[in-house]
């Protein structure tokens, strides 16, 4: 539990990494990006603009029904796999929260036995000042004069 608890739960995860995952993970952080919204933004203007200059030559004349096509196929095919990174994280939060747990539960254990050892120090030192006290008194009764 200890070598465990020390380890990076990326790491740990990582090591279990399919290529699948990291797939997901790219376009998970990739549709998760402004580059991304301002490039589908851009594509979406050209797009649209193209279309109503070229009106009856147009090979998606407006209300762009092709567009609606590929905007609803890519977010069928990025919704899943978005998931699929999300699903990852939560594996990563979980696994994280375990080691902090054991972190947790080890530092406790350490607390109470240095807890422990402390008051063991405090008896002693209490011991040594009432046979301090016992001897200080013993000479002061038999005093420099007997």
């Amino acid at each position: 539990m200890r070598v465990r608890a020390s380890r990076n739960p990326n790491e740990l995860i990582e090591e279990k990494y399919t290529f699948g995952e990291h797939v997901a993970d790219a376009v998970a952080s990739f549709g998760g990006s402004w580059v991304f919204i301002i490039l589908v933004g851009v594509v979406l203007i050209v797009y649209t603009c193209i279309n109503i200059a070229l009106k009856g030559k147009a090979w998606d004349p407006y209300p762009f029904i092709l567009l609606n096509l590929f905007l609803s196929m890519l977010a069928a095919i990025q919704a899943p796999v978005i998931m699929m990174s999300q699903n990852r994280q939560d594996k990563k939060d979980r696994l994280r929260s375990e080691l902090d747990f054991d972190v947790n539960r080890r530092a406790e254990s350490e607390i109470q036995n240095l807890s422990r050892k402390l008051n063991l120090v405090t008896e002693k030192l209490c011991d040594v000042d009432d046979l301090l006290r016992e001897r200080r008194n013993s000479f002061a009764d038999s005093g420099p004069n007997s």
